[in-house]
């Protein structure tokens, strides 16, 4: 009975919880439409871009950041890594390039784009300056959240 009671729980908290990112367009557009969110897409490498590492550490992983994006975000990541042990399927490669092309011809790492829920850029950020704080971000954001 006990074990019935935690299993309906799991369930409950698995349906009602937000997914904190997604690696598909497709799948960010459906959720920002359903619930009413903007989509961050985040182009970085992840195992060998100082940059991208330290913008992770200091902006993504962020407790007041993290708050906000799950509030109001929808998280993309397309993540290009080199080390052969931390290579992405080929699938998700595929999908990474396609928004690439799309929204980051010039692979620039680290490199973020606000989109609406239909994908139409709103505005985006390229590199990282170690000026731009949390709430800078924030901030920023938060202008084109309706």
């Amino acid at each position: 009975m006990v074990k019935k009671i935690f299993l309906i729980l799991g369930i409950i908290l698995a349906a009602t919880s937000a997914k904190a990112q997604v690696y598909n367009i497709n799948e960010a557009e459906m959720l920002a439409k359903k619930e009413n969110k903007l989509i961050l897409i985040k182009f970085s490498g992840s195992d060998w871009c100082g940059p991208c590492i330290l913008f992770k550490k200091t902006i993504f992983d962020a407790p007041d950041f993290k708050s906000f994006a799950d509030k109001n975000l929808v998280l993309l990541i397309a993540d290009f890594p080199r080390q052969k042990k931390n290579q992405l399927p080929k699938e998700q490669q595929e999908l990474n390039d396609k928004l690439a092309e799309k929204y980051n011809p010039e692979g620039a790492l680290p490199f973020l784009v606000l989109t609406d829920a239909s994908g139409n850029s709103l505005k985006n950020w390229n590199g990282f300056d170690k000026k731009i704080t949390v709430n800078d971000y924030i901030k920023d954001i938060s202008c084109y959240i309706k």
